[in-house]
């Protein structure tokens, strides 16, 4: 197959391109390495600069024996990896050589950069390599000996805690009796009768204190909307059943019904579809990383939207707005934890969970191309957003049968490039200040972090913004 060089070039999580080996700071690159070897895999190219530029190499021989020499020395352990030349045009037509340094997932994570004494790992934040912080460390401890976090056997003693609500539940969903011996089979608890995490989340009073539920019903469309902030809120803790059960009804709380006439019937439109929000609420349950203490499932609930964040981005990484959503393979953070919601069939083995949310609001009545869930994620967060498909709707031609919706026109309709509220306070300030942090945007604005990211993340997608210089020092430019 010939090579293509085009694929390559640009930003990208999965590539670096260097213009030259670089013998007398080999942790330029070899974090690069070792950021791959623990994540999802990448390619180093020698031979193009920053810009794109092809520049070839004089002496690729020389420069894959060096990468070999170097990797084999300073990475612990040594990752799989594999040295192609590459011969192509530059613009001018003339024929360089690059070498490609390809880097594959590793099954022995964590990997390190070890030098006179010091062992660092790094891991792959975006288009960029970062050292990993302790709890990362861990979470790749775990991924190299092949276990999950769920799956961990804690101190606790079956004895000391009890499953009414688990055996309820599975009664109330299959119509047989939760027997004994299940809680070992279902991996609940070890043969000595100590509970797993898993375990633990299902329990009557669950002690892990950081499985908690924030639910928030705002006033108007952000965080800061109106005379005071928030109508309605509620904070849970313990049990994974109980969370979800207090989840759904609060969402069904807040979800009003029209309906509208039809010749021989009518039809009823609901702001929110609630099956898509049961599978949104159960991934942010099941698949949440359970090692970031202090974490927790958030639900808020604004007159244009219902969102749900879960600490802990995509299993493999790539964040999920550059995935096609009708085909994502099933990643489980915590299998052990998907596995018993699948027996109580509270969600499906396939993954297929995404494509259900999709497939159902297509379906919907009143649906339109723009009111489809969003789905985004970094590499501390995962978020779902469904907008409300009632809002800004013409009333006339329909009745409400619950508390009256606001009947402002929809946000997107109003020029600007069709951009939402949120999207036009962004670059409102950064015309003030094109150095302006994404901390400082959501401070001025009242709405989350991740709220910004995903707004932003849609302005450079769209070509509307860009950044220019480092992450840290560097400005943001406007692009209309």
């Amino acid at each position: 197959m010939k090579f293509d060089l085009k694929k390559y070039l640009g930003e990208a999580t999965e590539y670096d391109k260097k213009e030259m080996l670089e013998e007398k700071e080999p942790i330029s690159w070899l974090k690069s390495v070792v950021a791959y070897a623990n994540t999802d895999g990448g390619a180093l190219i020698y031979g193009v600069a920053d810009d794109d530029t092809v520049v070839g190499l004089d002496n690729p021989k020389y420069v894959a024996d060096k990468l070999s020499e170097f990797i084999r020395n300073r990475v612990d352990p040594s990752p799989e990896i594999q040295l192609s030349f590459e011969t192509v045009k530059d613009e001018d037509g003339i024929e360089k050589v690059l070498v490609i340094l390809y880097v594959h997932p590793g099954s022995e994570t964590p990997y390190f950069y070890k030098y006179k004494g010091e062992m660092v790992a790094f891991t792959r934040v975006g288009n960029s390599s970062m050292k990993a912080d302790a709890v990362t460390i861990r979470r790749l401890s775990l991924k190299g000996s092949n276990k999950s976090w769920d799956s961990l056997v804690s101190e606790y003693s079956m004895k000391d805690f009890s499953f009414s609500r688990l055996k309820s539940l599975y009664h109330a969903r299959t119509g047989k009796s939760f027997e004994d011996d299940m809680f070992q089979s279902w991996e609940i608890c070890n043969a000595d009768g100590r509970i797993t995490n898993a375990g633990l989340l299902l329990s009557d009073d669950c002690p892990i204190k950081y499985s908690r539920l924030f639910c928030t019903r705002w006033t108007g469309n952000n965080m800061s909307g109106g005379s005071f902030d928030a109508v309605d809120n509620a904070e849970y803790q313990g049990n994974v059943l109980a969370l979800l059960e207090a989840a759904e009804a609060f969402a069904k709380k807040h979800n009003h019904l029209k309906w509208k006439k039809l010749p021989n019937s009518r039809i009823d439109l609901p702001d929110y579809i609630e099956r898509p929000i049961h599978e949104a609420l159960v991934n942010a349950l099941v698949h949440r990383d359970y090692m970031e203490i202090g974490s927790e499932v958030h639900l808020d609930i604004f007159d244009n939207r219902i969102e749900i964040t879960s600490p802990g981005g995509m299993v493999e990484g790539l964040p999920i707005q550059k995935r096609d959503l009708y085909h994502i393979a099933s990643r489980r953070r915590n299998p052990y934890l998907a596995d018993i919601f699948h027996r109580l069939q509270l969600m499906e083995r396939s993954g297929s969970g995404i494509k259900e949310i999709m497939n159902d609001y297509k379906a919907s009545a009143n649906i339109t191309e723009d009111r489809l869930p969003a789905f985004f994620s970094d590499e501390s967060d995962f978020n779902v957003t469904f907008w409300n498909l009632n809002y800004g709707i013409d009333t006339e031609s329909s009745v409400e049968v619950s508390d009256k919706v606001s009947d402002k026109v929809s946000d997107k309709s109003i020029g600007n490039a069709n951009l939402s509220d949120t999207e036009k306070q962004i670059l409102s300030l950064i015309k003030e200040n094109s150095a302006i942090t994404q901390k400082e945007l959501a401070s001025r604005i009242g709405i989350s972090e991740i709220g910004i990211r995903k707004a932003m993340a849609k302005l450079k997608k769209d070509g509307i913004i860009t950044r220019e210089g480092s992450p840290k020092k560097g400005s943001w430019k406007i692009g209309i």
